[in-house]
């Protein structure tokens, strides 16, 4: 017999998607996870944090957060979507190792 559980899905992008504005300033776009797209729409507060990221860092990363929703033909919708933003620091190149001297 099986126990209740909750799904939750994580998403994370690194470029501003192409998003369809909805009433009320909605926006509504698709993330294409390995030929999985997941469907999203969000609130404007939602979505300036998107916005926001893509302005002030070179270089960002967003995890979007929520619940496995309802199927559609090439994915799923993705339900109470959060958005999280992180400025995402370029990695230093390794300094090579100088050989001992004895």
């Amino acid at each position: 017999m099986a126990i209740s559980g909750k799904l939750e899905v994580t998403l994370k992008i690194s470029e501003l998607p192409v998003a369809q504005t909805l009433e009320n300033g909605w926006q509504e776009f698709e993330i294409d996870c390995d030929r999985l797209v997941v469907s999203v729409t969000v609130k404007p507060k939602v979505w300036k944090k998107l916005t926001d990221a893509q302005a002030n860092y070179p270089l960002w990363i967003a995890a979007i957060s929520g619940k496995m929703g309802d199927l559609t033909d090439k994915g799923f919708a993705l339900l109470e979507p959060n958005i999280q933003t992180f400025e995402k620091k370029p990695k230093e190149p390794k300094a090579e190792a100088t050989p001992a001297t004895a």
